[in-house]
């Protein structure tokens, strides 16, 4: 059972989904983000246009899975999310977030102009790159929402969060405090 969020979301949205692929999530953990991912979806009201879903994967590398004009409904993007493949490798978050600010936050790719961002990484900690990593997350122009996921396999708990805004204002969770509890 999913604990978040608790009502259907109306209002219009460009969603991107970043999800960690690294070795250090193996294939389990990366089937229950995709499970969290697939529920939060259902939640938004894509049918009608408020809401726009994008997705990739990275570890070593990245991998655009769809684009925030890519499917119009929910059905399609939660089938979208059940066929992703794990891939293992690196943990390379700074590139993920660079293809997110160069390639899906685009007009082209779907994004709208006069419609707020929101990106949303999971992942389960460390980058290989830590300071390039920060850096990508303050350059990125929307609301971003990064997920440090601890026990993801076992009891997966939300232990750090941070959201950046449009005016670059950083807040973190109190240390050590559960965010969101997870339960399947």
């Amino acid at each position: 059972m999913l604990t978040a969020p608790p009502a259907d979301c109306t209002n219009a949205v460009d969603l991107i989904f970043v999800l960690d692929a690294s070795g250090s999530i193996d294939s389990s953990g990366y089937e229950q983000m995709k499970v969290f991912v697939s529920q939060l979806v259902n939640k938004f009201d894509i049918e009608s246009g408020n809401a726009r879903v994008g997705l990739l994967t990275y570890s070593s590398t990245v991998d655009l899975r769809f684009n925030l004009n890519t499917y119009r409904s929910r059905a399609e993007v939660r089938a979208a999310i059940s066929s992703l493949t794990y891939s293992a490798g690196r943990t390379n978050t700074a590139a993920a977030l660079a293809h997110v600010r160069q390639v899906m936050l685009r007009q082209e790719a779907g994004d709208r102009i006069h419609v707020p961002n929101v990106v949303v990484v999971l992942t389960d900690g460390g980058s290989n790159d830590k300071l390039a990593s920060q850096v990508s997350f303050l350059i990125l122009l929307c609301t971003v929402l990064h997920i440090h996921l601890e026990n993801f396999k076992r009891n997966p708990v939300v232990k750090k969060a941070y959201t950046v805004n449009y005016e670059s204002n950083v807040h973190e969770s109190p240390s050590g405090s559960t965010l969101l509890q997870l339960n399947y």
